[in-house]
């Protein structure tokens, strides 16, 4: 009989549901017995095998959670693994039946977000850290066994259709959250010259981005993430925080020039394969994206360091390979 594993989620459109698909897909050709739970929108939005509906709020809810805590402990009396991704999830998923392992994709402030995550590490048997921040907040936290666990990009390919945005074309892709700082891309604007400034994604504040900067290219969310890459001069990310950003490494692997703020684990990540500037900084997000549009062998260059460090990235496969193992380590 094949060991069995739940993999929970909270709602997600992006990064973590993407790389719990992957995992889960890759998990079985490994041989588990996979099971994902999430709330129903996030089971509508990746193709999980098999896929139970937990309704994981964003916002602690006492009914809801407590419906929750009670489904997910239902289903984990079944499996043999529970892992559970992000800290809304893993605080719920740490109250029912162990083993558990948690993967932090995010950091959570105030008072609640410090004693989810007290909780969530004191709880795990094992934290995997997307980024080594993360990994130090878990350690702080009192984890106990806190591991690097690196999230892939999904593989990108290109179907050579041209998106026809126009050119030079400065490109930034991520949900439309305050998280992705694009409040500092607006503010940049004018600093882009005549670009055609152009944005891939959908989320809470698509309203409000549309109406202060009409002369931008809100694109939505999209399926041709990779043709725009290869159209793109430069890409930005202009982020507040990120962990690993699947952004950066797309951008990095699509051989693009990019420039990003130098927050959570995007230095460790990038490392000389990117241009860095600090967060909250128009000016500096302005002048970097300018520089690289006025001077091609510049944005060639740092393309190409970008490319070779992408190189030295772990793979989809090197990423289940890890978990699985740790699976098997904690069956005995």
């Amino acid at each position: 009989m094949p060991d069995r594993v739940l993999l929970v989620l909270a709602t997600s459109t992006g990064g973590v549901g993407r790389h719990v698909q992957s995992l889960a897909a890759g998990l079985v050709q490994h041989g588990f017995s996979v099971t994902v739970a999430g709330p129903a929108g996030t089971g509508r939005g990746f193709a999980f095998p098999t896929f139970v509906d937990v309704e994981i709020g964003v916002r602690p809810h006492p009914v809801r959670d407590l419906r929750a805590l009670l489904a997910l402990r239902q289903l984990a009396a079944g499996v043999d693994v529970v892992h559970a991704h992000g800290l809304r999830a893993s605080s719920l998923a740490v109250l029912g039946r162990g083993p558990v392992v948690t993967s932090w994709h995010n950091a959570v402030g105030g008072r609640l977000g410090a004693a989810l995550e007290r909780l969530v590490a004191r709880r795990s048997a094992v934290v995997l850290a997307a980024s080594p921040d993360l990994a130090a907040r878990a350690r702080t936290a009192g984890g106990r066994d806190v591991r690097a666990g690196p999230v892939a990009a999904p593989p990108l390919r290109s179907t050579g259709d041209d998106p026809g945005l126009g050119a030079p074309l400065v490109l930034a892709v991520g949900r439309l959250h305050p998280q992705k700082g694009y409040d500092t891309l607006l503010a940049a604007l004018p600093l882009f010259g005549d670009a055609v400034v152009a944005v891939a994604g959908d989320g809470p504040l698509e309203g409000a981005l549309r109406a202060a900067a009409p002369q931008v290219r809100w694109l939505g969310q999209r399926d041709d993430v990779a043709d725009l890459l290869v159209a793109a001069d430069v890409v930005v990310l202009p982020s507040r925080w990120e962990a690993r950003s699947l952004t950066a490494q797309e951008a990095l692997r699509a051989g693009r020039p990019l420039v990003a703020t130098a927050v959570g684990g995007t230095p460790e990540l990038v490392r000389d394969g990117a241009v860095l500037v600090p967060p909250g900084d128009a000016r500096a997000l302005g002048l970097a994206v300018r520089a690289l549009l006025d001077d091609p062998a510049a944005a060639a260059a740092v393309a190409a360091r970008g490319h070779a460090v992408a190189a030295t990235w772990p793979t989809e496969d090197d990423t289940v390979d890890q978990v699985a193992a740790l699976y098997r380590e904690l069956l005995g």
